[in-house]
């Protein structure tokens, strides 16, 4: 999937880009009652918006810090559902986007806030691409040994979700009957009980 921006808090955070997508966006539902916040949209070399991210809970940091005062949070990534289409210039094949996909903009999202106690910053850049890969791994073998089923409630429907855990915190992955797909990580933040719906109004998320 070929976007224009990595899941992260980074760059300035508008509801616009929110607003141009042609699907709906998803957050955890009302049971949850802290803080939400936009993060950032990604999209094609077209400008079509492609998926997006809205955290809720504590805005987290990048740090090595794993103790148990870290921030509790959870990120939910949104992914349209496109199938295998054209490039905007006509002279290949964009990938299609699936569950998968929603997988590994997940595992990325956990990994843009972390790195490991022990490592020097200067390393970070090394660590979080040999990271980055193994993400991708994991996201593309969603029926290995490296993940678990979780059923969770969509718009109050029991959905099942690929869920796995990690030191740096926990990631799922599924798709809603509204046509895209979700992606979901935090850590602090246990992800059992944890809902999702519908956002009904975007631009309340605007501050």
């Amino acid at each position: 999937m070929e976007t224009t921006s990595q899941p992260s808090r980074a760059g300035v955070r508008t509801v616009d880009g929110y607003l141009l997508a042609p699907f709906p966006w998803y957050a955890l539902d009302e049971a949850f009652t802290g803080p939400r916040w936009l993060m950032q949209v990604g999209a094609a070399a077209d400008g079509t918006v492609e998926h997006g991210s809205i955290g809720h809970g504590d805005e987290p940091a990048v740090r090595a810090d794993m103790s148990a005062d870290r921030e509790r949070f959870a990120v939910v990534v949104t992914v349209a559902a496109n199938p295998v289409r054209r490039s905007p210039d006509g002279t290949g094949v964009m990938e299609a986007t699936s569950v998968s996909s929603a997988a590994w903009l997940a595992g990325v999202g956990l990994l843009s806030f972390t790195w490991p106690q022990q490592m020097d910053h200067t390393l970070r850049d090394d660590w979080l691409d040999q990271q980055t890969e193994t993400a991708w791994v994991l996201a593309d073998d969603l029926a290995g040994p490296d993940w678990s089923t979780l059923s969770l409630p969509v718009d109050g429907v029991p959905t099942s979700f690929h869920y796995r855990e990690s030191e740096f915190g926990w990631v799922l992955a599924g798709s809603t009957q509204e046509g895209v797909h979700l992606g979901a990580y935090g850590r602090g933040m246990s992800a059992y009980g944890l809902g999702f719906s519908v956002v009904k109004d975007i631009g309340t998320y605007e501050s």
